[in-house]
């Protein structure tokens, strides 16, 4: 039996799908660790093949990779050096059909050669992004492993959100708990987390260990933040945000046989809209990186939403890696472009003119035959952004760069969009963000330069961009308020409807237009068919649109006449 560990937190990166890839990145953890002197290192949730994995571990090749990998990291530690605390998907010995009944979410443990034993997941999550009962098969209530003489609970991601894992591992003899982690990022996720955890640790009396990935997958964002608190729930050690970090921690049994850690300086968490920007750089920043596009392209209009697209994009990517194109037609003020270019030349990016008006000449041309004698209406200003849509396309086909699309929350709610115009894209960055945090991030950007980025310092979004009237320019003096309410009445009734799933007389009794309130909530479920078609874009509330809020598009139910 020994009285001191040291086990190294590994806050890793994985990419879903790069077995052989994630492998090497645990055994780059490993040999740092060896270094620092560790014992054990602890990786993430599913963090050999990435998570979340979703359908690729119903297929038997996929698994058998893993398997194999897995024997092969389990071999290295035959030299003598740290252990391995390694999640997969594991299936099970004889399995039959369907698969999804014979496939554990599973950690492991290697130590001298070999996979020493594994635990399996309890709480299999089934709500919001989550889809976990459906391909996987729920472990037992587990009890603890025994590392070189010490009692270990594995409880897995979810395992803590309930009481009963961490309490099964307690009643069977467990000295320390390790939380391998795939917990997605919400702006308020981070107090979740450690509330939970902190129950489980006043119930059981045990220090946890928390180790959380980071990186961006598709829609998801993990923040790292990884954590260890003592048995009496104060904090040990706090890692930072959206970095991939190791840090060994040192342990001791006291005399009366409880293990404690001792402190390191802790990384402070990101607040405000730090804390935002940093997620949607993140994001972006993987799912270029991680898809293998060699940069992104955006129609920069002279609007709040796209500058603040653009930079974001450069503080993800680089100024190389970001080209953006101005497309004025006859309606395009000269306020729009001169503010254009200025976002560009602060951002130090590219910036190319193509005019659309020859596109919506051709367009009036062909289509006059069907519409002379109609007066112009939402199908010409339709065509304008379909033309912006096509020329952003062409220029992506023949570079090779992303189309990142700009529209916000607040106006993908209501369906203020066009399908295969301004929706047109491989992502889009602000997807879940409203409008009037579109407008909070701006300024907070003109006055900081955020952690890791690679953008300038100060400001890089012109002042008359955030001041001005937003307005899509599609005809003579639109502004978008002749569509819709006041942005500030808009995003609040949007976050009742939609994060609190509140009535449309709760929504009023906060000072709003019961009659407004109505409209918005009509609008909101006519949109959705816009919303199916709409590119992919960071999370970072509890009710993104996609998984989080599934909605029929074909919907006779329309609240109160």
């Amino acid at each position: 039996m020994t009285d001191s560990l040291a086990i190294a937190l590994a806050q890793i990166n994985p990419t879903v799908g790069d077995i052989p890839g994630n492998g090497r990145r645990i055994l780059e953890a490993r040999a740092e660790a060896a270094g620092q002197g560790s014992d054990l290192v602890v990786t993430t949730e599913l963090g050999l093949v990435g998570y979340p994995p979703e359908d690729l571990v119903l297929k038997p090749m996929f698994l058998e990779r893993a398997r194999a990998e897995l024997e092969s990291l389990a071999a290295v530690t035959a030299d003598g050096g740290p252990a391995l605390l390694v999640g997969l998907p594991w299936l099970e010995e004889g399995a039959g059909t369907p698969l999804r009944e014979h496939v554990f979410n599973a950690f492991a443990l290697l130590d001298e050669g070999a996979v020493k034993t594994l635990r399996f997941k309890h709480e299999l999550p089934n709500y919001g992004v989550f889809d976990e009962a459906r391909v996987f098969k729920a472990g037992p209530l587990p009890g603890p492993v025994n590392f070189r003489g010490v009692r270990l609970g594995l409880p897995i991601c979810e395992d803590i959100w309930l009481p009963d894992v961490c309490e099964c591992l307690a009643e069977s003899g467990a000295e320390i708990l390790v939380v391998p982690n795939g917990s997605p990022f919400e702006t308020t996720k981070g107090d979740q987390r450690l509330q939970h955890a902190v129950a489980r640790v006043t119930e059981t009396g045990l220090p946890m260990i928390y180790v959380h990935q980071v990186g961006g997958q598709d829609e998801l964002v993990f923040d790292g933040a990884s954590f260890v608190l003592a048995g009496d729930c104060s904090l040990r050690v706090q890692l930072p945000q959206f970095e991939e970090t190791l840090v060994t921690t040192r342990w001791r049994r006291g005399g009366d046989g409880r293990w404690d850690c001792e402190a390191l300086p802790s990384a402070p968490p990101d607040e405000g809209p730090e804390l935002i920007y940093r997620a949607l750089q993140l994001g972006l920043r993987d799912y270029v990186g991680k898809n293998g596009f060699p940069g992104v392209i955006i129609g920069l209009s002279g609007g709040i939403d796209s500058a603040l697209s653009a930079a974001i994009a450069t503080d993800a990517l680089g100024a190389d890696k970001v080209r953006c194109v101005m497309m004025p037609s006859p309606y395009t003020s000269d306020d729009s472009l001169e503010d254009a270019a200025e976002c560009a030349r602060l951002l130090g990016i590219r910036l190319d003119e193509v005019g659309i008006e020859p596109a919506m000449m051709a367009f009036e041309t062909m289509l006059r035959p069907l519409f002379d004698g109609r007066p112009a209406d939402v199908a010409e200003e339709n065509l304008q952004a379909r033309s912006r849509g096509l020329t952003l396309m062409a220029i992506s086909n023949k570079f090779g760069d992303m189309v990142l699309s700009t529209g916000n929350k607040s106006e993908m709610s209501v369906g203020y969009a066009t399908l295969y115009g301004d929706m047109c894209g491989g992502y889009n960055v602000l997807k879940d963000l409203y409008k009037t945090e579109v407008y909070r991030l701006s300024r907070w950007r003109n006055q900081a330069a955020p952690k890791g980025g690679l953008g300038p310092a100060g400001r890089v979004i012109p002042e008359r961009i955030i001041t001005k009237a937003p307005t899509a320019e599609l005809r003579p003096n639109q502004t978008d308020q002749d569509s819709l309410p006041p942005y500030e009445a808009l995003d609040d009734i949007l976050a009742c409807l939609i994060e609190e799933e509140m009535g449309v007389e709760q929504i009023a009794e906060r000072g709003h237009d019961k009659a407004v309130v109505l409209r918005v909530w009509r609008l909101l479920e006519n949109a959705e068919y816009k919303r199916r078609q709409a590119p992919p874009g960071v999370k970072i509330t509890a009710r993104a649109f996609g998984r989080d809020r599934r909605y029929p598009i074909t919907n006779a139910f329309k609240g109160p006449a």
